[in-house]
């Protein structure tokens, strides 16, 4: 909600009618949006309508909120077409604030607020913000004030006030703000690298890692470092190999320095001091002094979403593939010419179907930067073309009667509550087929014709609690005696309602299934009013 100052003079009536109006607009937009984009992805260009909305934007927002907080079971299609709207909205000016930070100029301050972007960008419906995470920081930074005062209690770095960038020079009054650092940290917080579950994204978002109290250690080291700097000790983040350090400087201020005349702190691994010969004993290698050299915050971030981006790149259940959609647009916004990973965008969003305008931009991007790449960026234009005249040819709705003699053998309807035989997971119907309609290899590669009924039986479109969608065979699947709501983010693209025993289709499915609904009401009366009364009985 748009928040106000106490010494601003408001027009409550104005400002009321405005607030409604953007409302209105709102749900004026989201109702819109299933009957427009119902058989795709919503458009790059689908969101032109709110980028030209008048008004303040924080009122609209605040609408799409109210509209994602509605009653749990109903309005799911409205919820989905507002969470994609709001995570638009919010990414876009998340990366908008990213790149003009990334014009600034290098600050101790800007490593924590570059990787707070990086956090928002991913987590955009989270509650994310700097000063939040600076508040909690600030409290961890008082713990380590108190056990130094037990330390030294005349120590400069308590006499410090919030915001202030002094830094100690003597090394001793330098140790001492460490040994209290640790000691909060890992022995009275118990903070500690995440060993057990390394490859885990919530390990590189700062409100993770001060929630969970652990991450790995490009996050553990930001945090390390953003604390020491408020306590007046000057570390500097090294980019090393495979293990992301931290240096503290040992020699004399102005004298020539070499790797040798730093300790480097591993955050990671309890805030522990290295020599050079331990920091490579650390990763198993000799390394050059180059290495070892301070970076700047780009080259931070670099690290970081480098990091997100081979997580992108192992996911297997999420085929929205958001992870690496998130990294690869963060990624080129800091270094927008990256042509492997132009290329890899434009891969992914002609995988997923989605955007074939864009996919079409970015091949032309990749073809100005790197001739040399004519021939894989030919096969994508090609097929992306024919993509879009494939779109230009789709004639209306294909709707499927349950009345129809070639749907006789149809057992099950769009809504019902299923479980498979085979595999035990449970899903919800959002389509179905009178036979197989996969291509051969499909068929081949799945063993459809080990089953008694080969392909030549009903199959079902299905959304799986884990998140993936399926294509089931008639003979694998049973009604769930216990039904149970699905967590699938699809959900409400299809279904406006769960009632405890099944969902109810949206306008735009049901017009595809319009017969479907009489038949899952026959169902559920059959199926669970019998269970009901065998249970009074």
């Amino acid at each position: 909600m748009k928040h106000y100052s106490p010494t601003d003079y408001v027009n409550w009536l104005e400002e009321y009618k405005v607030r409604q109006k953007a409302g209105l607009e709102a749900r004026k937009i989201v109702a819109s949006f299933s009957k427009r984009f119902f058989s795709e992805h919503v458009p790059c260009n689908g969101f032109s309508d709110i980028e030209n909305l008048e008004g303040p934007e924080i009122f609209f927002e605040d609408e799409l909120v109210c509209i994602l907080n509605m009653e749990g079971r109903k309005a799911l299609t409205w919820k989905y077409y507002a969470k994609k709207i709001l995570y638009y909205l919010r990414q876009q000016k998340i990366l908008n604030n990213l790149k003009a930070f990334l014009q600034q100029p290098d600050d101790y301050e800007s490593y924590l607020e570059g990787a707070v972007y990086i956090d928002q960008y991913c987590n955009p419906l989270s509650d994310i913000s700097l000063k939040d995470i600076q508040a909690q920081i600030d409290s961890i930074v008082e713990l380590v004030c108190k056990t130094l005062r037990g330390i030294n209690c005349r120590h400069p770095s308590l006499g410090f006030k919030a915001g202030e960038s002094s830094m100690i020079m003597e090394i001793e009054l330098q140790s001492q703000v460490l040994d209290a650092m640790n000691y909060v940290l890992y022995d009275q917080l118990k903070f500690k690298g995440n060993r057990m579950d390394y490859y885990n994204a919530l390990n590189l978002y700062m409100h993770q890692v001060l929630i969970r109290r652990t991450g790995i250690p490009i996050s553990m080291s930001l945090l390390y470092l953003t604390i020491a700097r408020q306590l007046g000790v000057p570390l500097e983040p090294v980019n090393f190999p495979s293990h992301f350090l931290l240096r503290w400087c040992q020699g004399a201020e102005g004298a020539t320095l070499d790797i040798f005349d730093y300790i480097y702190i591993d955050a990671f691994g309890k805030g522990k001091q290295l020599t050079v010969k331990e920091c490579e004993y650390l990763i198993g290698q000799h390394v050059t002094a180059a290495l070892y050299g301070v970076v700047n915050v780009k080259k931070v971030l670099q690290r970081m979403v480098g990091n997100l981006l081979s997580l992108g790149k192992r996911e297997g259940i999420d085929q929205s593939y958001q992870l690496l959609r998130d990294s690869l647009d963060l990624y080129l916004a800091m270094y927008p010419d990256q042509v492997q990973l132009l290329l890899l965008q434009a891969r992914l969003y002609f995988h997923l179907g989605i955007w074939p305008e864009k996919v079409l931009d970015i091949l032309q991007h990749i073809q100005t930067l790197d001739p040399g790449q004519h021939g894989a960026v030919g096969y994508l234009v090609q097929h992306t073309l024919e993509h879009i005249e494939r779109k230009k040819e789709e004639v209306g709705v294909e709707v499927k009667l349950r009345s129809d003699e070639k749907h006789r053998d149809v057992c099950y309807s769009i809504g019902l509550i299923m479980k498979h035989k085979r595999y035990g997971y449970n899903c919800v119907i959002y389509g179905w087929d009178p036979t197989c309609m996969m291509g051969h290899e499909w068929i081949r590669n799945m063993n459809v014709h080990s089953l008694p009924h080969g392909h030549h039986q009903p199959f079902y479109n299905v959304l799986v609690e884990d998140g993936s969608c399926r294509y089931a065979a008639q003979e694998n699947l049973e009604y769930n005696v216990e039904p149970q709501e699905i967590s699938h983010p699809d959900v409400g693209r299809y279904f406006s309602e769960f009632t405890g025993t099944h969902y109810i289709p949206n306008a735009e499915l049901e017009i595809r299934y319009p017969e479907d609904l009489e038949f899952v009401y026959e169902t559920v009366q059959n199926i669970y009013s019998a269970k009901k009364e065998n249970i009074d009985e």
